[in-house]
């Protein structure tokens, strides 16, 4: 009796990974790079913000065997863009020696520093740009502090004032733990949680697994300033001053995100060239989900939307 196996897709391209340093004042910030796959034609320059609890690499060039779709990165430089994050202060393999817990202004003059470095060295011009939960909170920041710099801004799992939000609302009751210390100690329970809080089973186990290793690799503790931000700070973001296409990601399932928070965001907007964009079967971390497929087609038709030609 003969079996027959099913054939075995070959590895897609990729492009190789490149170490870039930059300097906030006197703090020094890893940049990661993974252009366009060669022969693909250009389409843009993708800067990726990552959020409070894990550095760039882990969120956006997550490396799971078997699965050549889980880095975002990958994903992205294959279609032709050029893409790039970079580890907040404090976080990943960014200096962390300095006395600022890390809030959200902290890191929209990361992103400030890393866009002046990505368009001096690279001449992008104006960067998509993409950030995920208080990622979203400082990419949001950072366009309205440099609109000339942010061609289109995608705010995946963000917050605005809170309201809807269980996940804030049971993390207030730790605020005076986290005014104490400028750092959260994490582990692989920690990093389980994020996939448990909202609604178990949006992430298969391989991929969790995979993601923690890589996080808990760069870090055993995390800065507290976006958690202090988030829990009694908000609103931190003015969607009036924010003039660029912009489109607000909110998964099914996200515990963060409020629904009515977000559209009350979105109505306020004043760019006409916006949309809102609620996933499926997602909970709040969009790239590690099994329906992360359905994320990347959704961002890359918005990098991609052609600019209006008649605006009236």
């Amino acid at each position: 009796m003969t079996t027959t196996q099913t054939p075995q897709r070959p590895p897609q391209k990729t492009s190789t990974g490149i170490e870039h340093w930059t300097k906030k004042g006197d703090v020094r910030l890893f940049l990661w790079e993974k252009p366009a796959v060669e022969g693909t034609a250009k389409r843009g320059t993708i800067l990726f913000v990552h959020g409070s609890s894990m550095a760039s690499t882990p969120t956006f060039d997550l490396q799971v065997p078997g699965r050549d779709d889980s880095s975002v990165m990958d994903w992205f430089s294959r279609r032709g863009f050029d893409t790039w994050c970079v580890d907040m202060e404090g976080y990943g393999r960014s200096d962390k020696n300095g006395n600022i817990t890390s809030n959200i202004s902290d890191g929209a003059d990361d992103l400030a520093a890393a866009s002046a470095y990505i368009q001096a060295n690279r001449d992008s011009g104006p960067l998509l740009v993409y950030g995920i939960s208080s990622g979203a909170l400082r990419a949001a920041l950072f366009a309205e502090r440099h609109p000339d710099r942010v061609a289109r801004l995608a705010l995946d799992a963000m917050v605005w004032t809170g309201e809807g939000s269980p996940t804030l609302a049971d993390r207030r009751k730790k605020l005076p733990q986290f005014k104490e210390m400028k750092r959260r100690p994490i582990d692989r329970a920690f990093v389980h949680s994020i996939f448990n809080r909202d609604h178990p089973g949006t992430a298969d186990e391989k991929t969790v697994e995979a993601f923690a290793d890589a996080i808990l690799a760069l870090d055993d503790s995390m800065p507290n300033g976006t958690y202090i931000d988030m829990c009694e700070n908000l609103p931190l973001i003015d969607p009036a001053r924010i003039t660029v296409p912009t489109i607000v990601m909110r998964g099914e399932y996200d515990g963060i995100a409020g629904m009515d928070d977000l559209l009350k965001f979105f109505a306020a907007l004043p760019n006409p060239d916006k949309q809102f964009a609620v996933m499926p079967g997602i909970a709040h971390a969009s790239f590690q989900q099994k329906n992360h497929a359905l994320v990347y087609h959704i961002l890359n038709s918005f990098f991609e939307q052609p600019a209006p030609a008649y605006r009236g």
